[in-house]
C-alpha cells in the first residue's frame, strides 16, 4: 500500500472514531405538552407518529420530570443544572426580564463548547436578556443566550403570549426598522396600538377573562404587555414555527461536519396556538390539538434533515417537555370544547403550575441510532440531570463547584442501566414536594388548591400530603396520617436537601 493511501486510510479510521465519540446532540424541549399527549405515551384521540417513531427506536422514559410546573424555572434548570427554587427571581418570567442565567458558571451550552461543540439555539428562551429590566430593544441585546454558551441564536425572547413579539438573532431583533423604534412595557400602555381590552373586536381568538392577554394586539391577537414600534419586525403566529424549523434544519446542515449541540425549543403547544394553516382542523381536538400534530410533523422533518445529512446515526436526539399541561391559559381556541375525551395528563393529577404529578412528569424521549435501547424505562430521571450525564458523554470532569443538584444518568439514558435517581425535589408554583423510592410527599402551605382560572388542582393543601406513586400514580389516596414515620422521613430529607448550598 502506498504511503498516500495509507494516509488517507489512517485520516478516514481517525474520523470515524472521532465521530463515533463526539455525537451531534439535538434537544428538543416543547412547551406545556403533557404526560398523556402523545399516542406513545397512550394517547387514542390523536396520533404522533414521528414521536412514536423516535420512541420506538430508543429510551422512552414512564418517569422523567422537569424540576418545575412552569417554564422558566425549568429551563433555568436544564441549563444550569440547579434546582430553581434555590435562586430568588426564577418565577415566570416577563418579556423584559433581565437575563438570570450566571455568564461566569458552566451551563449546558458552555459545557458542549469546553468539548469542541458549536452550540446553537433556536426557538424560545424565556430567560432573559439585557443587565436590566430598561433594555435598548434597538440596540445590542446582551447578556443573553450568547453569553451563556451559545455560539448562534435565533429566538424570541419570553413567550409567544408576552411582547416582544419579535425574533432576535444574535443580539439584535430581526427586520428592525431603525425609523420604528420598539419599546416595551408591562406596568403602562405605550403607543397608540390598540389592545384587546380596549378594541375586542379586532381580535381574532378571544383572551379568557381574567388572565391578561389583552393588552397590545399582534397578529389579531391580545398578549400579556404592552409594545409600540417594531411594526415589520414582528412576526405572525403561523409562521413562527416554520421559522423556528428553517432555521434549526439551517444550522443543522451548516455544522454537518462538526460536532454540534442544538437546543431546539418549540413553542407548541403554549398559548397562543395559532398553528400554521396546514395544520388548522387537522386534529378534530381545537388548535391545541392541532398545533402537537404541528410540532410531531416538525419533529419529524428534523428527523427527515438528518438522515438527507447522512448523520443521523451520529446524532443523539433528546425530546422533553417544560412542563405538563393546561388547556385553557388565556384564550378562548376550543382546547376544551373540543377535548373529545383526550387526556392531555393521561392518568396523572394536576397539570401545569401544580405540585401534583402532571405538572413535572413529562415524555422524555432519548434516541441515538445503534446506541439506545429500544426500550420503556421507569427509571426516575430529570431534566436537571442533563449537563451531568453530558459531561460524561464527552468526558469532561465537573468541578466540584459546578456538580450541584443533577446526578449522572448518561447510562440510564442509553437504556444501559434502569437504576435513576433515588430522590427527586419537585417544584409546584406554589409549593415544594420530593420523592423518593416511590413516596412522595408535598409540604403544607396556605396557597389556593385550585387556579379557577386554568381549573387546575395545584397540590397545595395546609395539611401535608404523602402518597404512594407505586400504587397510587393519579395521587388520589394521601396516607400522611396513616404513614407518619414515612411521612417524617421525606419531611425531614426535603428540608436537608433545602439547607444545602
Amino acid at each position: 500500500m502506498s504511503k498516500i493511501k495509507l494516509v488517507l486510510l489512517m485520516c478516514l479510521l481517525a474520523g470515524k472514531i472521532f465521530s463515533q465519540q463526539n455525537p451531534n446532540v439535538i434537544f428538543i424541549l416543547v412547551d406545556d405538552l403533557g404526560y398523556g399527549d402523545l399516542s406513545c405515551y397512550g394517547a387514542t384521540k390523536i396520533h404522533t407518529p414521528n414521536l412514536d417513531k423516535l420512541a420506538k427506536q430508543g429510551v422512552q422514559f414512564s418517569n422523567a420530570h422537569a424540576t418545575s410546573a412552569t417554564c422558566t424555572p425549568s429551563r433555568y434548570a436544564i441549563m444550569t443544572g440547579q434546582y430553581p427554587w434555590r435562586k430568588k427571581g426564577t418565577g415566570i418570567l416577563p418579556g423584559d426580564a433581565a437575563l438570570i442565567v450566571p455568564t461566569d458558571q458552566l451551563t449546558l451550552p458552555s459545557l458542549f463548547k469546553k468539548a469542541g461543540y458549536k452550540t446553537g439555539i433556536v426557538g424560545k428562551w424565556h430567560l432573559g436578556l439585557g443587565d436590566s429590566l430598561e433594555k435598548e430593544w434597538n440596540g445590542e441585546l446582551k447578556p443573553g443566550p450568547n453569553e451563556v454558551g451559545f455560539d448562534y441564536s435565533f429566538i424570541f425572547p419570553a413567550t409567544a403570549d408576552r411582547v416582544p413579539s419579535v425574533f432576535v438573532e444574535n443580539h439584535r431583533v430581526v427586520a428592525l426598522d431603525a425609523t420604528d423604534p420598539i419599546k416595551v412595557d408591562y406596568k403602562q400602555n405605550v403607543g397608540t396600538d390598540p389592545t384587546g381590552k380596549d378594541h375586542p373586536e379586532l381580535l381574532k381568538m378571544q383572551s379568557s377573562p381574567g388572565q391578561g392577554h389583552n393588552n397590545t394586539i399582534v397578529n389579531g391577537i391580545g398578549r400579556i404587555g404592552y409594545m409600540s414600534g417594531g411594526n415589520k419586525a414582528r412576526w405572525t403566529d403561523e409562521e413562527m414555527p416554520l421559522t423556528f424549523l428553517s432555521k434549526a434544519k439551517e444550522y443543522i446542515e451548516t455544522n454537518k461536519s462538526n460536532p454540534f449541540f442544538l437546543y431546539y425549543a418549540l413553542t407548541e403547544p403554549h398559548v397562543p396556538r395559532m398553528p400554521s394553516t396546514m395544520f388548522k382542523g387537522k386534529s378534530e381536538l381545537g388548535y391545541r390539538g392541532d398545533a402537537i400534530l404541528q410540532l410531531d410533523w416538525t419533529v419529524g422533518e428534523i428527523m427527515k434533515q438528518l438522515n438527507y445529512l447522512n448523520i443521523a446515526e451520529n446524532t443523539i436526539i433528546v425530546f422533553s417537555s417544560d412542563n405538563g399541561p393546561v388547556l385553557d391559559d388565556g384564550y378562548q381556541d376550543e382546547a376544551v370544547t373540543k377535548l373529545n375525551g383526550h387526556t392531555p395528563s393521561g392518568v396523572l393529577r394536576g397539570g401545569k403550575y401544580s405540585a401534583f404529578e402532571a405538572g413535572t412528569r413529562v415524555p422524555f424521549i432519548v434516541s441515538w441510532p445503534g446506541k439506545t435501547k429500544s426500550m420503556v424505562s421507569d427509571a426516575l430521571v430529570c431534566q436537571v440531570d442533563l449537563i451531568h450525564s453530558f459531561s460524561k458523554m464527552v468526558n469532561i470532569k465537573l468541578q466540584e463547584n459546578e456538580i450541584l443538584d443533577g446526578q449522572d444518568m448518561w447510562d440510564v439514558m442509553l437504556g444501559k442501566s434502569t437504576k435513576g435517581r433515588t430522590t427527586l425535589v419537585e417544584q409546584g408554583i406554589n409549593s415544594i414536594a420530593i420523592i423518593q423510592d416511590n413516596w412522595k410527599y408535598i409540604e403544607p402551605n396556605n396557597a389556593p388548591t385550585m387556579d379557577v382560572l386554568t381549573n387546575t388542582e395545584l397540590g397545595n393543601n395546609q395539611q401535608p400530603q404523602l402518597y404512594n406513586l407505586s400504587t397510587d400514580i393519579s395521587e388520589k389516596v394521601n396516607l400522611a396520617k396513616t404513614h407518619p414515620k414515612e411521612l417524617k422521613r421525606l419531611a425531614d430529607i426535603l428540608q436537608k436537601i433545602k439547607a444545602k448550598n
